[in-house]
C-alpha cells in the first residue's frame, strides 16, 4: 500500500529544502512521511516531537492547531498557561493536563463540553463542587463519580437518571431513604440494592419487577408475609425467587 503523500495543513507539498530543521534530517531525527512538524497528519507531527522534544517550545504559537496541541505535550510547563486561552479545545486540554490543579480551575467553565469533562477527571475536593451545576449531564456524571460521598446531596435530585444512579450507589447510607421514591426505576433498584430489613421491604409493591425481584432475592425470611405475597407476583421470575426463598421455612413447618 502506498504511503499518503506529505502535505502541510494548507495543502501544500512538504519540502525539506527550506526547512529550519533540515540538519536533523541527516541525523535521523526527522523523516518525510514519518516524522515531520510541517506535515498535516497528527501522527507524523507527534513522532517529530517525540524525537525532538527540545523544539516543542518553538511551536506553541504555530498556526496549525495540531502542531500547538502536540507541542504542548512536550513543551516546558511554565510555557503552558497561556495555552489555556487557545481557541482550540484540544490545545487547551493538552496544556491543562500537565498543569497543577490551581492553574486549570478556569476551564471548569470552558465552552467545550469535552474539555469540561476532562477537567472534571483531574479535579477533586472543593474544586469539583461548582461543576455539580454544569449544564451537561455527562460532566455532572463524572463529578458524581469523583466527589466525596458526603458532598453528593445536590445531585440526589439531578434531572438526569444516570447521574442519580451514581449518586444512589455512593451516598451515605443514612441518605438512601430520601431516594426511595425516585421516579426512575433504575435509580430505585440501585437504592434497593443497598437497603435491607424494613426499608427493603417497602419496595415489595414497587411498580418495576426488577425492584420487586431485588426484594424477593434478599429480604430476610422473617418477613414471611411479604415473601408469601411476592410468591404470587404477576412476574414469574419474581414469584419463583420468592417461592424458593420460602421453601426451607415451609419444609420446617411440614416436618
Amino acid at each position: 500500500m502506498n504511503e499518503i503523500a506529505a502535505f502541510d495543513y494548507l495543502g501544500r507539498a512538504v519540502d525539506c529544502a527550506p526547512c529550519d530543521h533540515r540538519d536533523r534530517l541527516s541525523a535521523g531525527r526527522c523523516q518525510p512521511l514519518k516524522a515531520c512538524v510541517h506535515d498535516r497528519y497528527a501522527r507524523r507531527i507527534d513522532r517529530f516531537f517525540a524525537w525532538n522534544a527540545d523544539l516543542a517550545n518553538d511551536y506553541l504559537a504555530h498556526p496549525h492547531f495540531e502542531v500547538r496541541a502536540i507541542a504542548a505535550k512536550s513543551a516546558d510547563v511554565f510555557r503552558l498557561p497561556r495555552l489555556l486561552d487557545d481557541p482550540e479545545e484540544t490545545v487547551r486540554w493538552n496544556a491543562a493536563r500537565r498543569l497543577p490543579q490551581a492553574r486549570i480551575l478556569l476551564l471548569r467553565a470552558d465552552p467545550h463540553r469535552e474539555v469540561r469533562i476532562r477537567i472534571a477527571t483531574l479535579l477533586d475536593g472543593d474544586d469539583l463542587t461548582p461543576m455539580m451545576r454544569d449544564e451537561d449531564y455527562y460532566v455532572r456524571l463524572v463529578v458524581a463519580k469523583r466527589i466525596a460521598p458526603a458532598r453528593l446531596g445536590p445531585l440526589m435530585t439531578d434531572p438526569e437518571p444516570e447521574v442519580r444512579r451514581i449518586v444512589a450507589r455512593r451516598v451515605p447510607d443514612a441518605w438512601l431513604p430520601s431516594m426511595m421514591d425516585d421516579a426512575d426505576a433504575a435509580v430505585r433498584l440501585d437504592v434497593a440494592a443497598r437497603l435491607d430489613g424494613d426499608l427493603l421491604a417497602r419496595f415489595a409493591s414497587d411498580t418495576d419487577w426488577r425492584v420487586r425481584h431485588e426484594v424477593a432475592s434478599r429480604l430476610e425470611t422473617r418477613h414471611e408475609g411479604i415473601l408469601t405475597r411476592l410468591a404470587e407476583d404477576a412476574d414469574d421470575v419474581v414469584a419463583e425467587v420468592a417461592r424458593t426463598r420460602l421453601a426451607p421455612a415451609q419444609r420446617r413447618i411440614s416436618a
